[in-house]
C-alpha cells in the first residue's frame, strides 16, 4: 500500500465503510487519491510504478488522468463522501453558526509564506458571527503563527495527517465534519478540499483573501485554478452553483456499495 492512502484516514474510513476493522485496514490494490486534484489525482512528484491502479474522486479527474498516461484510473469518490453519507447529522440546523476558516498551509516539503495580519484584517472585515480557525498542523504547531489566529477567534486543528504510516490520525475526517457541521460557512483563501467538504457538508462556501506562497508552487496550476473556478470565489458565491459544482468535483453519483468497494479495492478475498 503507498503510504499515502493512509493519509486522513482515508484507507481507515473505506475499511468501516465495508465493514472492516478501521483501524486495521487492508492493504489497497493501486494509488488513493488524498485530496481534491487538477491533474490525474496523484499528489505532485508521488512515484507511480507503471500499471498500477489510481483511485480518483470523480470522472473529471479519470479523464484528465487518461490523458496523462494512467489508463488504470477508476472512479470511486471521496472518502470524505462515505462518512458523509454513513454519519448522521444530529446538529440541528438552527445552531450552525459562525464560519470555519482554512488558512492556506504548507506541508512537510514546502513552507508557505504570506501576510497573516493583512489576511485576519480581511477576515474580521468580512465575517459576521464568531470564527473559528482551523490551521494545517504545519502552522498550528508555530506558536507565532496560531497565537495571531487565537487573539481573534477559536482556533482548532484537525490533527497530523500522517507520513509514512507514522502519527496517522485516524479520525481526522470523523473530527472535520463534526467541525464543519457547526458552522454555516466555510472559507479560505485559496479553493481547496477543506472548502469542498465543507459545501458538501452543507456550509456556504467562500474563496477570498491574501492567497499567499506556497514555497516552489507550479504558479501556472494555481493561477489555472483562480480561471477555471470562477464561481467557487469571492466572498458570498452563489451556494447552489458551488454546490453542484462541489459534489461533482468529490464524485457525487459514483460511491460504491461496501460489497463493489471491497472488490474495487481488492479487498473481496
Amino acid at each position: 500500500m503507498h503510504h499515502g492512502n493512509h493519509f486522513y484516514g482515508h484507507a481507515h474510513v473505506l475499511a468501516g465503510y465495508c465493514g472492516l476493522d478501521p483501524s486495521a485496514p487492508p492493504r489497497i490494490d493501486g494509488y488513493l487519491q488524498h485530496g481534491w486534484n487538477v491533474v490525474d489525482g496523484l499528489g505532485s512528484g508521488t512515484p507511480y510504478a507503471p500499471g498500477s491502479a489510481v483511485f480518483v474522486w470523480s470522472e473529471r479527474t479519470r479523464r484528465r488522468a487518461w490523458s496523462m498516461g494512467r489508463p488504470l484510473a477508476t472512479v470511486i469518490g471521496a472518502p470524505f463522501l462515505y462518512l458523509l453519507r454513513s454519519t448522521p447529522d444530529d446538529t440541528a440546523a438552527d445552531v450552525r453558526e459562525g464560519t470555519i476558516w482554512y488558512p492556506f498551509h504548507g506541508w512537510e516539503g514546502q513552507q508557505v509564506s504570506g501576510d497573516h495580519h493583512r489576511l485576519i484584517d480581511e477576515i474580521i472585515a468580512t465575517e459576521t458571527g464568531p470564527i473559528t480557525f482551523c490551521l494545517y498542523w504545519n502552522e498550528y504547531e508555530d506558536p507565532r503563527i496560531r497565537a495571531l489566529y487565537e487573539r481573534v477567534g477559536r482556533v482548532v486543528c484537525h490533527g497530523y495527517r500522517g507520513y509514512m504510516r507514522e502519527r496517522t490520525h485516524a479520525r481526522f475526517l470523523h473530527g472535520q465534519l463534526a467541525e464543519l457541521r457547526r458552522h454555516r460557512r466555510v472559507a479560505s483563501n485559496r479553493l481547496s478540499t477543506a472548502i469542498f467538504y465543507g459545501a458538501a457538508a452543507g456550509c456556504r462556501p467562500a474563496v477570498y483573501g491574501d492567497p499567499m506562497y506556497l514555497d516552489g508552487e507550479d504558479t501556472p496550476t494555481a493561477e489555472r485554478i483562480r480561471r477555471e473556478w470562477p464561481e467557487l470565489h469571492g466572498a458570498d458565491p452563489d451556494p447552489a452553483t458551488a454546490r453542484e459544482i462541489v459534489l461533482a468535483e468529490l464524485g457525487d453519483g459514483w460511491l460504491a456499495s461496501p460489497a463493489e468497494l471491497r472488490a474495487i479495492l481488492g479487498w473481496a478475498a
